[in-house]
């Protein structure tokens, strides 16, 4: 059973996403590229998923609550959550630990909250491209307390990865599943250089702009259409 995800999109509250990422157009955009699931990762914040929740649910849309973490290593982490709650509870925790920098919307962009009307309800103070306080391996363990699962994302591209900004990824973080970017010749490369026969691999968008959404071409091998089934296989199951 094939289930075509992108499990890495930024609505309008991540400073460098498009202003016109907001719910519905998401969550439409999706449905019009017949994906059948799709997370948004905000950086370092949950303050849309609520209001994407509602409208995927009310679409028909199987929605992975996400966050795009910064570690103070500055590797972007991919936590994914069964639940929008424990998403929202997760997502606080981490944007109190970001230090405390205004964001400039005219340097970095706008950080709006919407409602599921796509009614700007608020912005975000902080800056969220900032590093939270967790490393690596303390953003596991914060991770697992909320029975969410984590990956690594883009682990090909040349910066804010775990490749390249340690040179490979430690035994010890029991990883069990990573993202490669839509560019397929960084993602041919890095496959050739390191062994990755005993990880899982996904492969999402990273958009930032609706058209960037994936098409439907990347698919979950799962025998089921369930969250356990899912995250089974971002946990390491085959």
């Amino acid at each position: 059973m094939a289930l075509y995800y992108d499990l890495h999109i930024h609505s309008a509250a991540s400073p460098c996403g498009a202003d016109d990422m907001t719910p519905n157009n998401i969550v439409n955009m999706a449905i019009i590229k017949h994906l059948d699931i799709i997370a948004v990762t905000d950086h370092n914040t949950s303050c849309n998923l609520p209001a994407i929740f509602k409208v995927a649910k009310n679409l028909g849309l199987m929605f992975l609550p996400g966050i795009e973490v910064q570690t103070k290593e500055e590797v972007h982490m991919l936590c994914y959550f069964k639940e929008v709650e424990n998403a929202v509870r997760f997502g606080d925790i981490i944007y109190d630990s970001l230090p405390s920098i205004r964001n400039d919307p005219n340097l970095f962009g706008n950080q709006y909250i919407f409602d599921e009307h796509d009614n700007i309800i608020g912005d975000i103070e902080k800056l969220l491209l900032s590093s939270s306080c967790f490393s690596i391996n303390e953003l596991i363990e914060c991770v697992r307390k909320f029975d969410g699962a984590i990956i690594p994302a883009h682990i090909d591209r040349t910066s804010y990865s775990i490749i390249s900004n340690l040179g490979f990824i430690p035994e010890n973080l029991d990883i069990k599943t990573v993202e490669i970017s839509r560019f397929s010749n960084s993602a041919a490369q890095l496959l050739k250089t390191f062994d990755t026969s005993s990880l899982n691999i996904i492969k999402s968008s990273d958009a930032h702009y609706l058209a960037d959404i994936s098409e439907r071409e990347n698919s979950l091998p799962i025998n089921e259409i369930t969250m356990s089934a899912i995250f089974n296989y971002l946990r390491g199951g085959k």
